[in-house]
Formats: structure tokens, C-alpha cells, sequence
């Protein structure tokens, strides 16, 4: 029997909803591979709740950058969840990175409108897992379904957003010859 290729994959995070989505992906992606997912503490530099794009970009950028400079790995993946108050209301998205020794990919999630209240305890230093807890009377949602699941009835999750956020940044690897330069 011949032994398939093992794919190591670093998630600059604890948190089993994105280590969960980062290895689903990339076992869709090499499903004759076997992969080795770990979650690993990585500092993201920003706030514990970013607050706009840019803030939240950095974060998972800052992330991957920790796990390239002191790690090996085949692939090294970050995502982190912000929030900013649009011209036509507040939302909480995600940024996802996800880097090998060639490419680095960047993306972003789609918007999920939050409540104004929500935004505002946010902004007042709140973060959202928490505030989503006191809201809804639930415990550390932000390891489970999150704010996603809750306000869409359960219909969308914090995981299904990171899964198809990192399904679409894998392009880059798929067709490098297309992205280079």
C-alpha cells in the first residue's frame, strides 16, 4: 500500500472553527494527500477586535508572517474577524491569509450586517464573541457557530464563512503561473 503524501498545515490560531476550515480546504483541494493541521498561538499585532479592513488584514497578515518565521510548514493560514461601520451600515468580515514558500494569498469574507447596538459596544472595546453571548445567552460562541450563527439562524456559520473565504484564496496556488509577478 503506498503511503500518500503528507501536507503540513499551520492555523495561527486555537481556535477549532479555523483549524477546522483551513483543513477541509486544503484536504478538498489534495484528497490524495493526508493532512496535518495544527493550530498554533500567533500574535496578529491588532487589537483583540479589529475595527476596519485594514486593521483586520494586518492581523491575519501579522499572523502568518509569526508561523513563516518561526515554523515549517507546506502551507501556513490565518484568518481574522473584524468589524467597520459602512456607509450603509455596521458588518463584521473576516480576512483569510494563506501563504506557502512561493505565494502569498489574501481574502476576504462576505459582509454579515450587524446589528448598530452590537457595532457600538464594539467600538466601546467590546469583542463580538462575547457580546454575542450577553445578547443571545450563550457560552464562548466565538468556538462554535459565532454572531454568523446566531444571526442567521444557524443557517450560515463562522466556519462555512472561513471555508469559502480560503477555498476561493487557494487560486494562486492552483494556477501560480497566472499569478506570478
Amino acid at each position: 500500500m503506498a503511503s500518500s503524501k503528507v501536507i503540513k498545515v499551520l492555523v495561527g490560531s486555537q481556535n477549532p472553527v479555523k483549524i477546522n476550515a483551513a483543513k477541509s480546504v486544503i484536504e478538498r483541494y489534495f484528497p490524495d494527500s493526508q493532512i496535518d493541521c495544527q493550530g498554533l498561538h500567533a500574535p496578529s499585532g491588532v487589537p483583540e477586535q479589529p475595527l476596519g479592513e485594514d486593521q483586520t488584514r494586518i492581523g491575519a497578515q501579522n499572523r502568518v508572517a509569526y508561523l513563516q518565521a518561526h515554523h515549517q510548514a507546506d502551507f501556513y493560514c490565518a484568518m481574522e474577524g473584524g468589524a467597520y461601520q459602512f456607509s450603509y451600515g455596521p458588518a463584521t468580515f473576516a480576512y483569510v491569509v494563506i501563504a506557502n514558500s512561493q505565494h502569498t494569498s489574501v481574502n476576504r469574507s462576505s459582509n454579515l450586517p450587524l446589528p448598530q447596538s452590537i457595532y457600538d459596544a464594539l467600538v466601546a472595546g467590546e469583542e463580538l464573541g462575547p457580546v454575542m453571548d450577553n445578547v443571545f445567552n450563550t457560552n464562548n460562541i466565538k468556538q462554535k457557530g459565532g454572531a454568523i450563527g446566531l444571526l442567521t439562524n444557524h443557517v450560515a456559520t463562522r466556519e462555512s464563512t472561513y471555508t469559502q473565504a480560503l477555498t476561493l484564496a487557494m487560486a494562486p496556488f492552483l494556477h501560480p503561473h497566472l499569478y506570478s509577478n
